[in-house]
């Protein structure tokens, strides 16, 4: 199967992945879907995205065509050994971006592209440094960005991204919520 020859379904309601997506030039369709994103407590770093993007893709509802891969993902940030997924209240936003600032975390994003007769599971990992912001900018961001779709409550790509971060090792993409270098490498196998 040419790499032309295929078709995304993408299940993901992130405006940021689909926008990543639309810049690989290859045909594809959102397909959204509620899935329970609980995993178990014993899991670490990568190992908590890869569970989620495969418990997503089991979860896919309807029937792939010969020529569609399934992509799912999920992100999380890593600091001082536990996760911060998605903030649920500015309360919870505040005290995660508390928690990054003035320090160097770890993004990790995991892949899961199924077909009809394959699967293949990867990850990225990256690295960002976040210079310390005041108070008052963090609830400057807080109230005009409101990142609560977001793993680590903030966006690279936005005002937050902007001021905040000084330095990035690892792909600027990942950390947006998806490392398409890797997803289009992967693609090829297909």
């Amino acid at each position: 199967m040419l790499l032309n020859d295929i078709k995304i379904i993408l299940a993901s309601k992130s405006p940021r992945r689909q926008e990543l997506i639309k810049g690989l030039e290859l045909p594809f369709e959102v397909v959204t879907y509620e899935v329970d994103e609980s995993f178990p407590s014993q899991l670490t770093k990568h190992e908590i995205p890869t569970y989620l993007a495969n418990k997503k893709a089991d979860a896919f509802p309807l029937t792939l065509n010969e020529n569609e891969i399934l992509l799912t993902a999920d992100t999380i940030v890593w600091i001082n050994n536990h996760v911060l997924n998605k903030p649920e209240t500015e309360q919870e936003s505040f005290e995660m971006l508390k928690e990054i600032c003035g320090t160097t975390h770890e993004v990790f994003t995991g892949v899961c592209l199924k077909s009809n007769n394959k699967t293949v599971t990867l990850y990225d990992r990256s690295e960002v440094s976040i210079k310390q912001l005041l108070d008052d900018e963090i609830w400057h961001y807080i109230k005009n960005y409101k990142p609560f779709d977001k793993a680590g409550s903030y966006g690279i790509q936005d005002w937050f991204g902007y001021t905040a971060i000084e330095k990035i090792n690892g792909c600027f993409y990942n950390v947006m919520g998806l490392p398409v270098n890797k997803i289009y490498d992967a693609l090829k196998t297909f």
